[in-house]
This record gives structure tokens, C-alpha cells and sequence, in this order.
């Protein structure tokens, strides 16, 4: 049986843990491979590892860290970060790793899109969509290279586009909400769901169990995935790896 997936979402910058508001002013928290022993630990659903600076510096994937993370992870692990060609993709997945997340390159070169599932399978390509709203009218524009470059995109039709040449997944990521653990972009999350079948992530904006169990109760089946929520506890933000147990899982989801 289906169910909601709970994911936590962790950034990568200079090889440490970091954790972002809106997109800025990065706060390093700690190691990834740590943190991903210790979700092995809490026997999480799923692991969405971006390595933040690959594509505004122009870098490859970080295959050495990869390599790590996916002899460390004991739960599906999906990487995104600097990946632009069919051959990184095919690298990534020869390593282990069962998703790969798109995002500037299906901007530029949407047909990529299309050659990499041909090559490895929608069920592999994951495309995730940055998304901010206009200063002036409140239209929300994809976004790319951490928020830094407007695309003049709508999410709603990108989203669409993606689906049409063969993603698997699309993961919805509000810029305005992350970090700031006041709840998801609901009204993002939704335009985006009546307009594609594909399993959809939404990220940004967690900031308790609750907030989840919104999610949960407007759409089902759902990836719910969060970054602070799962790094931070209190109000002061202490550093704390953290997921809800079993028991809190089954509730979230009855």
C-alpha cells in the first residue's frame, strides 16, 4: 500500500551539513555522513542530499560524497547538485543511488530531461522546481542557481513540461518559505497537484509534525520533505538530528 513519505532534505556546501533561510546566509550544522548514520538509525522513509554550490560554481557532481553517502545510506537516497548530462546520471545511479534530482539543467535544456529517462528510467529522474513569488502581482516564477536567477517560468506549466518528457517526480520547493518553519506554500503545493499525475514532493516551510499532517490531509499520497524541522529542536534552533518515531508516523497518516 501507498504511503506518504516523510524525507528529510539535507544540504550540502563545502562538504558540511548546512542549513539555509530562503535560500541564504547558510549555517553549518554538521556532517552529512553523520547525519545520514544517524537517520539510518531512525529508519527514515527517504534522503534527499543537494550539494548547494555545484551548479552556481560550475562544478561536477560531487562523486566522492556520493560515493560515501551511498555506502552509508540504508534508506533510498536521492542526490541533486551540478548534474547536467545523461553520463552524470548514469554515474550516479551505477553507484548506488536511486534518484537523481534535476534542477537548473531541465531549465536550460529540457530535453535532457527526456534522454535521461530513456537512459535510466522515469522512475529515477526527479526534477525539482525552486519556485519564489513576484515582488509585484504574486505569481510565482521558477527560479534557478539558489534563487539567484529568474527564469520568467511558470511552476504550474514547467511542472507540466517536466511530466511530458518523462520525469518521475517533482519535488516543489517554495524559496519565500524555506527556512522559515511557519508551514508549507499550500497554495503552491496545490496549483502544482491539479496540473500533473506524478508523485510530488513539497519542500519549504516545515516546522512541526503538524505542518506535515497538513500536508498529508490536503494531498494523500505526498512526499513531505524538510530541512530545519529535522536538523533543529527549540526555539533557539539547537542542533538536533531528529524524525518522528513509528507511532507518530502512523498518526500522522490515519
Amino acid at each position: 500500500m501507498l504511503r506518504p513519505r516523510i524525507i528529510p532534505c539535507l544540504l550540502v556546501k563545502n562538504n558540511g551539513l548546512v542549513k539555509t533561510v530562503q535560500f541564504v546566509a547558510p549555517k553549518y550544522v554538521g556532517d552529512p555522513i553523520n547525519a545520514v548514520r544517524i537517520f539510518n538509525e531512525k529508519e527514515v522513509d527517504e534522503i534527499f542530499v543537494v550539494d548547494i554550490d555545484a551548479t552556481t560554481q560550475g562544478r561536477e557532481p560531487n562523486y566522492d560524497l556520493i560515493g560515501k553517502l551511498a555506502a552509508e545510506c540504508r534508506m533510498p537516497l536521492c542526490y541533486g547538485g551540478g548534474v547536467k548530462t545523461v553520463a552524470q546520471v548514469e554515474r550516479i545511479i551505477g553507484m548506488g543511488v536511486e534518484k537523481v534530482a534535476v534542477s537548473s539543467a531541465a531549465v536550460d535544456s529540457p530535453r535532457l530531461i527526456a534522454d535521461v529517462a530513456r537512459a535510466v528510467g522515469s522512475q529515477s529522474v526527479v526534477v525539482v522546481i525552486d519556485t519564489k513569488k513576484k515582488r509585484f502581482g504574486g505569481a510565482y516564477e521558477v527560479r534557478t542557481h539558489n534563487g539567484t536567477r529568474v527564469t520568467g517560468k511558470s511552476p504550474v506549466e514547467f511542472a507540466q513540461e517536466m511530466e511530458c518528457l518523462g520525469a518521475g517526480e517533482i519535488v516543489i520547493n517554495s524559496i519565500d518559505h524555506d527556512g522559515v518553519m511557519k508551514g508549507y506554500d499550500l497554495a503552491l503545493a496545490s496549483r502544482v497537484r491539479e496540473a500533473i499525475t506524478l508523485p510530488m514532493t513539497v519542500l519549504g516551510g516545515a516546522g512541526s509534525l503538524q505542518d506535515i499532517e497538513n500536508l498529508i490531509d490536503t494531498f494523500g499520497i505526498v512526499g513531505a520533505a524538510a530541512g530545519s524541522l529535522f536538523v533543529f529542536k527549540g526555539v533557539y534552533r539547537a542542533v538536533l538530528i531528529n524524525y518522528p518515531s513509528s507511532a507518530d508516523k502512523d498518526a500522522l497518516f490515519t
